[in-house]
């Protein structure tokens, strides 16, 4: 089976827990809902998820498991040990490994968040026929860090992060439309067209993901990033902390209705 053809959540998640699935999730699973994972020590999550709630346009809280608990019943057969293609392990702000698996480092006071992505709203524009470069190529989204502030709370802070997707501007303002009615999955876009005013320098240089052309009659379109926490991990340097790799979401068991 081709892997930007997979039908189903179970069928994505049985690549992934095979080892055969170890990239980027976009495309993949249309009609699923994808989302960002954080898993922190119990320590840090009631300040964590008091800042995902500050900043919900970049960190819609979708679920949140038990202190230990690998399990998220809410959002299907989860087991969020073994169900990313590919981990980011943290410890005190830097990257430390980007394993396929995480069960060897489980603790009991893990907490896991899930948090919407806009890779679930993505089936829906190319459903209306807004072409979406960056799954046409096989490539990873861009993302970038912004001079937009998230809200802080307690010891979390830092910048917004933003995907960017290139589009005619009569696409954009589709996009926007549709995109709008996925509030839990960033919702509508945050900024459109001239990076610089967002405090992105090269837009040629994404600080996560690949780099995706901007052809003539193109705009770049900016939505807010589930990729923001760990731009504020970078600034807090929790000891330890476990999140996705940029691009590398938790497919769930729950469809999200059509745009």
């Amino acid at each position: 089976m081709d892997d930007g053809l997979l039908e189903s959540a179970a069928a994505a998640r049985r690549q992934i827990r095979q080892g055969t699935l170890t990239g980027p999730t976009t495309g993949l699973a249309p009609g699923y809902i994808q989302g960002n994972v954080v898993i922190l020590p119990r320590a840090w999550a009631g300040e964590f998820e008091a800042f995902c709630r500050a900043n919900a346009k970049a960190c819609p809280v979708l679920a949140v498991s038990e202190p230990g608990e690998p399990s998220l019943p809410t959002l299907g057969d989860i087991d969020i040990r073994h169900d990313l293609p590919r981990y980011r392990v943290h410890r005190h702000g830097v990257v430390d490994a980007d394993p396929t698996d995480v069960a060897d480092l489980w603790r009991d006071d893990l907490v896991t968040f899930v948090l919407g992505c806009s890779f679930t709203f993505e089936h829906p524009l190319i459903e209306a026929g807004i072409p979406l470069r960056h799954i046409a190529q096989g490539l990873n989204v861009s993302m970038y860090k912004t001079s937009l502030k998230t809200v802080p709370v307690g010891r979390w802070h830092g910048p917004m992060v933003v995907s960017m997707r290139p589009l005619t501007p009569a696409d954009a303002d589709r996009a926007a439309t549709i995109s709008g009615r996925f509030p839990d999955m960033h919702g509508a876009p945050v900024h459109r067209g001239d990076p610089a005013s967002i405090g992105i320098r090269d837009i040629a240089a994404p600080d996560y993901g690949d780099p995706v052309a901007i052809e003539p009659g193109e705009i770049p379109v900016f939505w807010a990033c589930g990729v923001t926490p760990q731009a504020a991990i970078e600034v807090v340097r929790p000891e330890f902390c476990i999140t996705h790799a940029p691009g590398c979401m938790l497919i769930t068991d729950l469809k999200h209705g059509r745009a």
